[in-house]
């Protein structure tokens, strides 16, 4: 089993930042890819960005150039840098696991809100 626990989200101005964090309980997180989606209200939730175990990366296309997602293997932490945030940025954030260990399993965090005012 895994746990995932996200922190950082809050209210933010437009064009300011906030760093999310997400530390998972378990044995998976180094061999696991790792991501972040988000969910606007009224919207489906969407990908963000997403991070293989050895690191490559990939990004939607509304979040290129100013997100940036990082991990950190040994502290089983996976982070999102959020920088130049926008109104449209505003939704509840989701730490994403997925394990291939013995099938395919989806874990998910609780979420964390952002919003970002005008």
């Amino acid at each position: 089993q895994v746990q995932l626990v996200e922190s950082g989200g809050g209210l933010v101005q437009a064009g300011g930042s906030l760093r999310l964090s997400c530390v998972a309980s378990g044995t998976l997180f180094s061999i696991s890819p790792v991501g972040w989606y988000r969910q606007a209200p009224g919207k489906q939730r969407e990908l963000v960005a997403t991070i293989t175990r050895i690191g490559n990366t990939n990004y939607a296309d509304s979040v290129k150039g100013r997100f940036t997602i990082s991990r950190d293997n040994a502290k089983n932490t996976v982070n999102l840098q959020m920088n130049s945030l926008k109104p449209e940025d505003t939704a509840v954030y989701y730490c994403n696991l997925v394990s291939t260990v013995g099938g395919i399993s989806y874990y998910w965090g609780q979420g964390t809100q952002v919003t970002v005012s005008s």
